[in-house]
């Protein structure tokens, strides 16, 4: 008498040849009924959800996401994948997957006389098509029913995809242990990575396991994994796919025991690029980001390593970009995702913090573009009080007069409220937001004189974005991570935030340049800072091509005894150039540089900074809004609203009142106490505001109104 178990299988591969049978005869009589099944499964494929993949700008991974199921299910084409994978792929389970329509008649039949024959499963009959249409509709592997369902589904696969497309239906959806599917998820987790290039033992395991993915894990079952890739192995050297040699080489190859970790770099950007992708129907597809996959690895590994000996909570971040093209190269939110000692999951390239004396070269900048002062200027370092505003020394100590280049490369606090006065905070603000940062000034309206000096909220991206520009020549280009979305209209080229002149004068003296009389300045530009009650420590720096900000801290804004800028901050960002790479050269002065080796070289009006003193500078009047040269909405010409046109707001700042405006020369507004006033304007145009005080102090400027 037979066995249980053989009479069992013997019954179930008879039900099973009776199935095939029905679907046989039906194919050779022409069936309508069959056509009918078959169309309406064509209907009903659907192509698998894959995890979001986010990938470098050379197609490697930074990090995937799971699939809504909790698989990691990657999409895969024929061209990921290594060719003698394929090859032994199709001589071990479909050899003639290129000729049949999905039914391997011969194979079938073979399999299913072995069964009855033996009582058990000798060969498999399923072809590469019925295993991809048995894994879309997640059918069970001993089911009559279901087994005829994979038949019909394996027709309607050959006659709505290619072969090409049906091979890369299995490599994306073959089962290889837990929640692995797929070739490319496989191959990540039990090697390490893309299966483009695969050794002989590791793409004949990689056959194996779909087999059976839970008997044959290699990281549970290691023994059953190597015999059953020793089988493929052998197997493939009597077919002549390999040569006994290679084979044997190929037995040798330890097996995997431990799964290994997805890929994740860049993890705070990766995640953000992924929550911006996101629509209905969008949850399949590839990523590509602009990092560079080899230095963000170096970042992030030189950041754990220098994080390791700093107590918790403090924290690091670090942002590289190609000032040139606008382009994020590395970026570091945290030293380590999953530390929740330091806050690991906050993305701190985008924390509002306080800037410190990181603002100073734009303060600097804009003086030298209107002319106020120039590099060889001298300016007093004194005790100064600014309509009762009194900024002290960061070593509460005054230098007295000093050149303005030695002012900002000593980052004198004094000298830099001294010219901001003179430039204007709001001018200040509005060069920050023409790089394309958004300040935060809190519940003020307008400005004050210390933001100069750290009194504001900014994020380090935006900090990189402001010395981008400073790098770039005064132009500022958007600062872009998506590699296949660079932005459109007039903005891709950038906009201007100092005079290229300007720029230049800065670069000379954050590199470390004693005059303007000499030639290039050197290699590294930079500027350090240190928040009020050393909470933040920065440095942004750049070179001829790369700018690189550095933010040390802790997440929830707490002092840290002795953090400062130049200590702290500065050291990271000379190892993070290292590992950029040989530094880029800056460039040497443009045309219209006002060379000078001191100050007497200088016109005697540009000699010593002489603008009536700090306090004369805050006591004048001063217009806030609109900005000089501003282009102001308000609703006028032939394409107004019925409602007709806005008001113009005007704001004055310092003077004593009453004050009068004056537009285009005429009296428009007199007699006023409050420092905002409106006017209505009649017709679009260029148009030129004034106000005087009751001292008789004036201030002016010139707007385009549309």
């Amino acid at each position: 008498m037979k066995p249980p178990r053989a009479l069992a299988g013997r019954r179930r591969a008879l039900a099973a040849l009776a199935a095939m049978g029905l679907v046989v005869a039906a194919v050779i009589a022409g069936h309508a009924a069959l056509e009918r099944a078959v169309e309406a499964r064509v209907a009903a494929l659907r192509e698998p959800e894959t995890s979001r993949v986010v990938e470098a700008r050379d197609g490697e991974i930074l990090r995937a996401f799971a699939a809504s199921d909790g698989r990691w299910r990657l999409e895969a084409e024929v061209g990921d994948v290594d060719p003698r994978f394929l090859a032994m792929l199709s001589a071990w389970e479909d050899k003639r997957f290129e000729t049949h329509g999905g039914i391997d008649a011969q194979a079938l039949a073979r399999a299913l006389w072995q069964s009855v024959r033996h009582g058990r499963a000798v060969s498999g009959g399923s072809t590469l098509t019925m295993q991809v249409a048995r894994l879309l509709q997640r059918l069970p592997t001993r089911s009559v029913a279901a087994k005829g369902e994979q038949f019909l589904g394996a027709l309607a696969l050959e006659r709505a995809r290619t072969k090409p497309e049906i091979l890369s239906l299995y490599l994306r959806l073959a089962p290889y242990g837990g929640n692995i599917e797929g070739v490319r998820a496989a191959s990540l987790v039990w090697f390490g990575h893309e299966p483009k290039r695969l050794s002989a033992g590791e793409a004949a395991l990689l056959v194996a396991l779909p087999q059976a993915p839970e008997r044959l894990r290699p990281d549970l079952h290691p023994k059953r994994a190597r015999a059953a890739r020793d089988r493929v192995l052998a197997r493939m050297a009597e077919l002549g796919l390999l040569d006994a040699a290679e084979a044997e080489r190929a037995r040798r190859e330890p097996i995997p025991t431990r799964r290994l970790d997805m890929p994740l770099l860049a993890a705070h950007a990766a995640s953000e690029a992924r929550a911006r992708a996101i629509k209905p129907g969008g949850a399949r597809g590839r990523l590509r980001l602009t990092i560079d996959a080899a230095l963000q690895s170096r970042i992030e590994a030189y950041a754990r390593d220098k994080m390791a000996s700093s107590p918790k909570p403090q924290s690091l971040a670090i942002l590289v970009a190609d000032h040139t093209t606008g382009e994020i190269l590395a970026s570091l939110g945290s030293p380590d995702l999953f530390d929740e000692g330091r806050q690991g999951y906050v993305d701190l390239t985008k924390a509002l913090r306080s800037p410190g004396s990181t603002l100073k070269p734009l303060i600097y900048g804009l003086a030298f573009e209107r002319g106020v002062a120039h590099p060889e200027s001298l300016i007093d370092d004194r005790p100064t009080a600014f309509a009762g505003y009194t900024p002290q020394n960061f070593d509460s100590e005054f230098t007295g007069v000093l050149t303005v280049r030695r002012a900002l490369q000593l980052s004198r606090n004094l000298p830099a409220v001294e010219l901001l006065a003179a430039v204007g905070p709001s001018r200040l603000v509005e060069r920050m937001r023409r790089a394309g940062a958004e300040p935060e000034l809190g519940s003020r309206t307008l400005p004050g004189l210390a933001i100069g000096l750290g009194g504001l909220g900014i994020s380090l991206e935006d900090l990189v974005r402001i010395y981008a520009g400073l790098a770039n020549g005064g132009v500022a280009r958007p600062l872009r991570i998506e590699a296949d979305a660079p932005p459109g209209g007039p903005a891709a080229a950038g906009r201007r935030i100092l005079s290229e002149q300007a720029a230049w004068y800065v670069t000379s003296i954050l590199a470390g340049a004693p005059t303007t009389a000499k030639g290039p300045p050197g290699t590294i530009a930079y500027k350090t800072g240190t928040s009020f009650g050393y909470r933040d420590a920065w440095t942004v720096g750049y070179d001829g091509r790369h700018v690189v900000g550095v933010w040390l801290g802790r997440p929830d804004g707490a002092p840290v005894a002795g953090l400062v800028g130049q200590d702290s901050a500065a050291p990271v960002m000379r190892d993070v150039f290292a590992r950029i790479g040989p530094p880029v050269r800056l460039p040497g002065p443009p045309p219209g540089i006002l060379s000078a080796a001191g100050s007497r070289a200088l016109p005697p009006a540009m000699r010593r900074l002489r603008a009536g003193g700090p306090t004369a500078l805050a006591d004048a009047p001063e217009i806030v809004f609109p900005p000089r040269d501003a282009r102001v909405e308000l609703g006028l010409g032939p394409d107004a609203p019925a409602s007709g046109a806005s008001d113009l707001s005007l704001k004055v700042r310092n003077g004593k009142p009453p004050f009068a405006w004056y537009v285009d020369g005429h009296l428009a507004l007199r007699g006023l106490y409050e420092r905002q006033a409106a006017w209505r304007p009649s017709e679009p145009g260029f148009v030129e505001i004034s106000v005087v005080d009751s001292t008789g102090a004036a201030a002016s400027t010139r707007v385009f109104l549309q």
